[in-house]
């Protein structure tokens, strides 16, 4: 999730140029509180029934005896 978050905001056009790493956070500050406050979710593609068959290599089964 927080890729996908990183992505929107590298996505967003600022009416400013960012003149120094105060500004910066306060923008991304700002930003953040506006995403959270309209509660914005993330739309999952992938099942976790899809995880376990692509990704079956990566994890592979424990039986417990």
């Amino acid at each position: 999730m927080a890729e996908i978050d990183l992505s929107v905001l590298a996505g967003q056009p600022l009416k400013q140029r960012i003149g120094d790493p105060a500004q910066l956070e306060r923008e991304v500050r700002a930003w953040q509180e506006a995403r959270n406050a309209n509660a914005v979710t993330v739309n999952w593609r992938f099942t976790t029934e899809d995880a376990r068959i692509k990704l079956k290599h990566l994890y592979p089964s424990i039986e417990l005896r």
